[in-house]
């Protein structure tokens, strides 16, 4: 079996003369493919991998984490580096190392001791890097914490290093918890190491003992259904079949997937399982007939066809978020949407964002939703230290990969486009702007209150007209007329009535209120005309309009709302 693809690189670097410093990132605490000398193939740790890989070349492999101190393959080896490395001090007058050091100071300078030895071939693996050298503010760091960032800001313009035959690997999980002063030092070689793809989790598969195991799934299915997950992760469903005595079904699998990713990603992503479709969303029958032609894009491998991303842009209560989750129920794609991925510790936010991305990008053929994106995704101006302009540009990087397009669908949903970083919004990110308004006409109004009658499983009587109701309700968004439909039931209840009747309804329209924030929700609509991408997808009133004249509305009504449309 060949190297991993993260293997081959570091190699190649290595041999190139790129660097001798390198940064592993990324699914490090994974098991690898490991090739013995008679050809088997077994899955093993990161640190076992590393010291085979880098054994084969190096005469001395060592190992350090804060926790555990430096080692060695041996005693023997201990000694052997000791000595070499005292010997060398001696000659420059230096002290002699006595007991093996401790402390991550005192480490990384026996570790500088070692890898500067002229004609030595050495490797050293510091795990945990983020331990020795956190993510922090200068101000607020110790001085044991800023000697160990100079020390390695050192190594990596060394000379002694970079020309000589021994090297570094530094490994953390996130990049973000490494000092960025670190990370950003041109002679580091960062090396990303992916979640598995199809066909190393199908290898893993073929190793795995499952006699105890029933597995309703073949291989090559089963390698597919877990993306995702880690080989660790697919480890444990055999390992927990196994225990229970229950099967490994495609049932099985994804609702453990659902709970592995979720918690892996600590509350920062939900999977979305709705429980409603286009059948109980009224109206909108081009919206509709838009997205169901994208899902069957996605589905034929037309990738081509299919928009990087596609932004939902309206006042409130239009229906934007209902009718997203509909179309995650519609499109067969998987779903996922963000949470508050936002933290107060420096480099945590865009940790949370990465490790998002690197789920998405695992799982492919996906629906990701970000719901409220003004607010989650702000311009960059909000005195938070630069973080949300990080934020934005890693969002936009990864929108704009075209080796996405067909297999990740970004969806956005938005009462203020206004406050989003209009780089973000141009086409090749999110190609589609589809814009949302009040319903138009009765008979729309009619197919939203008939749609939420069937989500809402109410049941009419025999004297209801729905398109008289829908009459009444002119002016209302579709939060509203379920607001209605919601306090007709409420009638009927009062009444000891499983059955809603006409005078529910009327009653209901009368007495719901609507919303009074006129200003605003006109301001915003008028936001939905400016960002629509096709003038065919605006109510006739606003078609043909010409940007002129948009823009001297929108300047009205940001003076009637003053300080409120900032």
């Amino acid at each position: 079996m060949s190297l991993p693809a993260w293997a081959e690189e570091l190699r190649l670097r290595y041999l190139a003369g790129e660097s001798s410093l390198f940064l592993l990132h990324g699914a490090v605490r994974d098991l690898h493919p490991s090739t013995a000398d008679d050809g088997t193939v077994e899955f093993v740790p990161l640190r076992v991998f590393l010291e085979r890989f880098l054994g084969r070349t190096k005469d001395l492999v060592a190992y350090h984490n804060v926790s555990e101190g430096l080692g060695f393959p041996s005693r023997a080896a201990e000694d052997r580096a000791r000595m070499a490395v005292n010997a060398a001090r001696v000659a420059q007058g230096e002290p002699e190392w006595g007991d093996m050091p401790r402390g991550s100071g005192d480490v990384l300078r026996f570790v500088e001791d070692l890898v500067t030895l002229p004609n030595h071939d050495t490797a050293v693996i510091l795990d945990y890097v983020e331990m020795v050298a956190p993510q922090g503010e200068l101000g607020f760091m110790g001085e044991a914490d800023k000697a160990n960032l100079v020390t390695l800001q050192r190594w990596a313009s060394d000379p002694a290093l970079l020309g000589g035959n021994s090297l570094v690997v530094m490994v953390t999980e996130r990049l973000t918890d490494v000092h960025r002063r670190v990370v950003a030092n041109a002679q580091l070689a960062a090396v990303h190491v992916p979640l598995p793809d199809v066909g190393a989790r199908a290898a893993f598969l073929a190793s795995i003992a499952r006699a105890d195991v029933k597995v309703e799934l073949e291989d090559e299915a089963l390698a597919k259904v877990t993306a995702g997950l880690n080989l660790v992760q697919i480890r444990g469903l055999f390992r927990r079949a196994a225990q229970t005595g229950g099967a490994i079904g495609f049932r099985t699998v994804s609702r453990r997937k659902k709970a592995i990713i979720e918690q892996e990603c600590h509350g920062l992503v939900e999977f979305v399982d709705p429980d409603h479709d286009f059948s109980h969303v009224g109206g909108m029958a081009r919206i509709k007939a838009d997205l169901m032609r994208i899902a069957r894009f996605v589905r034929e491998g037309k990738v081509n066809r299919v928009p990087m991303g596609v932004m939902l842009v309206g006042p409130m209560g239009t229906g934007k978020t209902f009718l997203a989750e509909a179309f995650a129920a519609e499109c067969g794609l998987t779903c996922l949407k963000f949470k508050n991925f936002r933290d107060r510790w420096v480099g945590s936010t865009e940790g949370n964002l990465d490790k998002i991305l690197e789920v998405v990008e695992a799982l492919g053929h996906v629906l990701l939703i970000v719901d409220e994106a003004d607010r989650s995704l702000s311009s960059g101006t909000d005195g938070d230290g630069g973080t949300s302009g990080r934020v934005i540009a890693r969002l936009k990087e990864f929108m704009s990969d075209t080796s996405h397009r067909g297999r990740v669908v970004v969806m956005m949903m938005t009462n203020r486009p206004d406050k989003m970083d209009a780089d973000l919004k141009r086409p090749g990110r999110l190609d589609l702007k589809i814009p949302f308004f009040f319903p138009e006409t009765v008979e729309e109004r009619r197919l939203i209150l008939a749609a939420q009658v069937r989500k809402q499983a109410l049941v009419l009587g025999s004297d209801v007209d729905l398109l008289t109701v829908a009459g009444l309700l002119d002016g209302r968004s579709s939060a509203e007329l379920e607001a209605v439909l919601l306090a007709a039931a409420s009638r009927a209840a009062e009444g000891d009535r499983d059955a809603l009747v006409q005078a529910d309804l009327v009653g209901a329209a009368e007495d719901v209120i609507p919303s009074r924030d006129t200003r605003m929700l006109a301001f915003m609509e008028m936001l939905a005309v400016f960002e629509s991408s096709s003038q065919s997808l605006l109510p006739a009133r606003y078609r043909g309009l010409h940007p002129d004249e948009v823009h001297a509305r929108l300047d009205e009504l940001r003076v009637n709302l003053g300080a409120r449309s900032a």
